[in-house]
């Protein structure tokens, strides 16, 4: 019946998330950044240079301009404008007027940063202008200068004051319209060289909008255009859950075999294309980010046809799963201890295939538990709700096809083979796999699962086109063209099992929700 998988095959790494780096590198962000602290609480934060003293605003700087990568020597001299900021930059701070508070504590560290970047550029400015400075030799961070001064405009030194002046706003807790892509826009106006390593990448950018302002220096900034609702999802819902109602209807005078038959058929198919929908309305794909609430109750909406209340607590589960992949004892994908020990064999496997859907609702109680929320009874009561009106108009045959085809869906069938598809480590060091097959139109695209762990803020519907704009960091990397193989691998492979994931032990504080 195959050997015993060894408990060894359990991968435990202390790397950082992968999709978030190749994510960094599509959108031309850096991920060498140097990143400070960023929940000190207020009483920390003093005039005199930050908590004790060593909080430093470089550290958001590039690696070339902060003088080498974390753990690497000073391999060049700073810029007398770094050094600078890096004596007393708490002092710097107050003669800008920080003000001290829970708003003004993350702007003041990475205005610091960007005051010191400023600063640089205004200096090289000032080199190349012929100001009495000479231009960087020897080790200067300064990359491709030339050794003749040139003349700089009137229209690039306003945008260096300009950017400066958004610093002072940065510092001072108000935040600022620039940020950190229009200071190498400006240095570019102003004929400057860039930072090594920052060319075509992206410094942090001021607060909640360093991703979207990344953007715009992106490799590929076409991506984001494709980076809003898909408002097709509604109709397509709507229609799904019509379509299950009418099945419901058709089926409470069958003879039992018939009602399995179709259960299995046609009910499992919508069943399981209904919780992907409601995965696309978890990553507020339906009616956007500006209007999450209204994707909750739509959630709740599509799950009535499932017969089990599910919308709302996959929701806070699978936000984990994209924010800590793999995480042990947060990510409730990962296979509990006892499933990769006991289903280690051919027959095993198949019947915790077969099982799948009861592994998904127990394994958050064993390894996550968190507390219920309003709208997780919300939840359950209008599915019981729904069920009971069910079984009152139609029967014991309807209600029972709906719950069959959620079981049935969800466990052994073709569909299902994306559950292992995704994650499962039939390569060693592979960790998401992507599938491009036709069953992808009946699944809003879910085997586009590498560029959906890399934007998960894009709908499936534009997945194809994040493959196609970014096609050199997709081809490449191990695909699947048939699901129904995967499953065939999984149970016949006597080197896969539910061990076969890449499993991390996280550092740090985890935000919950």
């Amino acid at each position: 019946m195959g050997n015993t998988v060894a408990r060894e095959d359990f991968e435990w790494v202390y790397t950082d998330q992968p999709h978030a780096d190749r994510r960094k590198e599509i959108l031309g962000e850096e991920a060498g950044w140097r990143r400070c602290r960023r929940s000190l609480p207020p009483a920390a934060w003093r005039v005199g240079g930050g908590r004790n003293g060593r909080d430093d605003p470089t550290k958001w700087l590039p690696a070339a301009l902060a003088g080498g990568r974390r753990g690497e020597g000073q391999s060049r001299p700073l810029p007398p404008a770094v050094r600078d900021s890096r004596r007393g930059w708490g002092a710097a701070g107050a003669r800008r007027g920080v003000r001290l508070g829970p708003k003004s504590a993350r702007a003041r560290v990475r205005g610091a940063a960007l005051a010191a970047y400023v600063e640089a550029a205004a200096a090289a400015l000032a080199a190349l202008a012929g100001e009495g400075k000479e231009r960087g030799g020897g080790g200067s961070p300064l990359a491709g200068a030339e050794p003749e001064p040139r003349n700089v405009g009137r229209a690039a030194r306003a945008s260096i004051l300009r950017l400066e002046a958004s610093a002072e706003q940065l510092w001072s807790g108000a935040g600022g319209s620039w940020g950190a892509p229009r200071c190498r826009t400006a240095m570019r106006a102003a004929r400057l060289p860039l930072p090594v390593g920052a060319a075509g990448r992206s410094p942090p950018a001021a607060g909640a909008a360093r991703f979207r302002r990344a953007l715009r220096v992106a490799k590929h900034p076409e991506i984001k255009a494709l980076m809003k609702p898909d408002y097709n999802l509604i109709w397509v819902v709507v229609l799904m859950v019509l379509a299950q109602l009418t099945a419901f209807y058709l089926v409470k005078d069958l003879d039992w075999k018939w009602v399995i038959f179709w259960a299995y058929v046609f009910g499992s198919c919508i069943s399981h294309s209904m919780t992907l929908a409601i995965h696309e309305i978890s990553h507020n794909s339906a009616f956007g980010n500006s209007k999450a609430m209204w994707n909750r109750w739509f959630g709740i909406f599509a799950n009535l046809p499932l017969g089990l209340p599910y919308s709302i607590s996959f929701k806070r589960y699978h936000m984990d799963h994209h924010r800590y992949l793999g995480g042990d004892g947060i990510d409730v994908d990962i296979p509990t201890n006892f499933e990769g020990w006991f289903f280690c064999t051919r027959f095993r496997k198949f019947i915790w295939i077969v099982l799948q859907p009861f592994f998904y609702a127990i394994r958050p109680l064993c390894i996550n538990p968190k507390p219920i929320t309003r709208l997780e009874i919300i939840n359950l009561l209008a599915q019981l709700s729904f069920d009971v009106v069910i079984y009152y108009l139609w029967g014991v045959k309807s209600t029972f096809y709906m719950l069959a085809g959620s079981v049935l869906g969800l466990g052994l069938h073709p569909i299902s083979g994306h559950f292992i598809a995704e994650h499962y480590m039939f390569l060693k060091g592979h960790e998401t796999y992507s599938y491009y097959g036709p069953l992808n139109l009946l699944t809003f695209n879910v085997g586009y699962h590498n560029e959906h762990h890399d934007f998960p803020n894009i709908p499936g519907k534009s997945l194809p086109l994040v493959k196609k704009i970014a096609a050199e960091y997709y081809d490449n990397l191990p695909q699947y063209n048939s699901w129904i193989k995967v499953l065939y691998d999984f149970v016949m492979d006597d080197t896969i099992s539910p061990y076969s994931r890449m499993k991390r032990q996280l550092k740090g504080e985890v935000k919950q929700d």
